[in-house]
């Protein structure tokens, strides 16, 4: 017997890829569940499975950082922060961050079906009574339109969205004047596809840094915080780049360049997110 949960929760993380480097993901996660009946006639109750299987993605891999270890040019090395990530391919990067930031994997690459399984097989270390097998699948949300990736850290958030490398596949809805407009969806989301959107304020200049590197630092509840990359990986917010302050900076600066009145709606990863509007008719 097996019971499914459709769309039980989502993780929200960032992964490095061998290919394009830091990106933000955010998948939907389906369950499977097999076992054996009991007297109440049911293998396991709804009401317990979904905060049973999300509680252990948030304390593990969600909002983290997924790293796979064999990839080419990746280093994972202690520190005084914690562990310290440094890569070579596609672009260098550093990031000093403790442990719990991380998921480290061994692995080449990071692929969906394999984190999957992974993920099932961890769940299933301690798994609930009368519970034989979990099965666990990873899908992106399907999106008809302008999406982007990005990866970012809020030094002032109290729980995990404080870690400096996590991130988000969103939509990106824009109207100009009242009017959807795809020819900026799409402008925009290229120009934000892939990109590490910091706060001006957690930048720090260090005299032995390349001028073509980016880097940011801050200490937050969980411990400090130190991520280097190139700048041109790099959009840089006059403030936290919390989803409400990313929808702001998106309508004003999209005002000043395009004109008219713009009103953004930009996501946090699936099924959230914040409007702004800025400009004049």
């Amino acid at each position: 017997m097996s019971l499914f949960v459709d769309n039980l929760t989502h993780l929200d993380a960032s992964l490095w890829c061998p290919r394009r480097g830091l990106i933000g993901i955010s998948w939907a996660v389906d369950a499977e569940l097999d076992g054996e009946l009991g007297e109440d006639g049911m293998l396991f109750d709804f009401g317990e499975v979904k905060p049973w299987i999300k509680s252990r993605l948030d304390d593990g891999a969600d909002h983290t950082l997924l790293v796979p270890t064999r990839a080419p040019g990746v280093t994972i090395q202690e520190c005084r922060e914690g562990l310290r990530l440094t890569t070579r391919a596609p672009y260098p990067l550093e990031l000093r961050a403790p442990r719990q930031a991380f998921t480290l994997l061994p692995w080449a690459e990071v692929r969906r079906e394999a984190l999957a399984e992974h993920l099932a097989g961890e769940l299933m270390r301690r798994p609930p009574p009368r519970v034989s097998a979990i099965r666990l699948t990873l899908r992106d949300e399907a999106i008809d339109g302008a999406a982007y990736t990005y990866s970012h850290g809020l030094r002032q958030h109290a729980g995990n969205c404080q870690r400096i490398a996590h991130g988000h596949r969103s939509r990106l809805h824009i109207w100009r004047n009242g009017h959807r407009a795809p020819d900026l969806e799409a402008r925009w989301a290229a120009h934000l596809a892939d990109s590490y959107l910091v706060d001006g304020d957690d930048l720090v200049s260090d005299p032995d840094d390349d001028p073509r590197q980016l880097s940011c630092a801050y200490r937050a509840p969980q411990g400090e915080f130190r991520l280097r990359l190139p700048a041109e990986r790099c959009r840089v917010l006059p403030s936290q780049t919390t989803v409400e302050r990313i929808a702001l900076w998106l309508a004003e600066t999209i005002a000043a360049a395009e004109g008219g009145r713009i009103r953004v709606q930009a996501f946090e990863g699936i099924g959230k997110g914040a409007f702004a509007e800025a400009g004049t008719p």
